[in-house]
């Protein structure tokens, strides 16, 4: 039976892209193959592409999603393109909403608004992002979400202190909105609003089931999803063997330990790991997708059916772009995604 037989229609495949920087590369560079990576999967048919938000980080190119959203589209026409996510803790929702707005009066229908509340920085980074008066602490975030949404829907209710605001441009469609999480807390908050949800289970394996298990119990039907959606973040690299893919893996594990760029497979085959080391690659191998193309398949529908998630966001991180490109090919060949 052949890749295109066997593969489940109803689950999705998409793409979160953190614009890794490589050893010997520069921010111009990651931020260009971004554009690059989206129009590659675009043709390998992926259903979204979306850009995650980290600040301060010597490794990634990604501190500003909204920005990088235009530009990505502009060079695609089918694929939905977005924010996994946009940390709203550090933002007014009122300009979130305008942003997004905006972009989809420019792409109508092809629009993602993930938003997550993570400070995707360092505390200290963190603070920058939020100097000045009126700072709200990490606890209202279900009230900002709750204001974004009444932003988007125009719904503001009479008793807000900001009713009579209209976000601005005033549009017809409204950006697609996913509550991204990787704890209970933001499966509760997604459950409560009826937001689609997005567990980043890359971050938070072990308590990705409950998370889900919670969301779908405490969902209540909203404008924005009539029944729960499930959607979770996978970090997957693929290669024609096994063996392959886990040397290119290392690339990614052994940045997490040096910092700076990513390292090239050599640097990363050279660098000594501790015992506590070991033990971290080998657990996070084991909860990610990493392999030739029947074992990541084999492991991404394991992770589907676990999770009753109806997409998978694949996040591939690898020294050489033409790797990351290939990895992304195989996976959706194997899924019959192209012939």
């Amino acid at each position: 039976m052949s890749p295109a037989q066997s593969a489940r229609p109803s689950l999705r495949l998409s793409v979160l892209d953190q614009a890794p920087i490589r050893e010997g590369g520069t921010a111009a560079e990651a931020l260009r193959e971004s554009i690059l990576l989206a129009q590659a999967v675009e043709r390998l048919g992926y259903s979204r592409f979306w850009l995650a938000e980290h600040h301060a980080s010597g490794g990634l190119a990604c501190a500003a999603p909204e920005v990088v959203i235009p530009a990505v589209a502009a060079q695609t026409s089918t694929i939905r393109v977005g924010s996994g996510g946009v940390m709203l803790s550090h933002y007014a929702p009122l300009k979130v909403a305008e942003q997004f707005r905006a972009l989809e009066a420019l792409f109508p229908g092809r629009i993602d608004l993930g938003i997550g509340r993570a400070p995707g920085s360092s505390m200290q980074t963190k603070q920058a992002l939020e100097h000045g008066p009126g700072t709200l602490p990490l606890e209202a975030f279900p009230d900002q979400v709750e204001d974004l949404l009444d932003y988007l829907g125009d719904s503001l209710p009479e008793n807000h202190p900001f009713y009579g605001i209209t976000a601005s441009p005033v549009i017809e469609g409204t950006p697609e909105v996913w509550c991204l999480g990787s704890s209970l807390d933001g499966a509760q908050i997604a459950a409560e609003l009826g937001l689609p949800y997005c567990f980043a289970q890359f971050i938070a394996p072990e308590l990705g089931p409950r998370a889900v298990a919670l969301y779908r119990t405490r969902f209540k039907p909203s404008k924005w999803a009539s029944e729960p959606r499930v959607s979770i973040g996978v970090s997957a690299i693929c290669a024609p063997t096994d063996e392959e893919a886990q040397r290119l893996a290392m690339s990614r594990y052994v940045w997490r330990f040096r910092r700076g760029m990513v390292p090239s497979p050599a640097t990363a085959e050279a660098f000594e790991l501790t015992d506590p080391e070991k033990d971290y690659v080998k657990f996070s191998m084991s909860k990610a997708a990493v392999g030739s193309p029947s074992t990541v398949k084999a492991r991404l529908e394991s992770l589907a059916d676990e999770f009753g998630a109806e997409e998978i966001v694949l996040l591939t991180i690898t020294f050489d772009f033409v790797d990351r490109i290939r990895s992304y090919e195989l996976i959706a060949r194997e899924f019959g995604l192209v012939e």
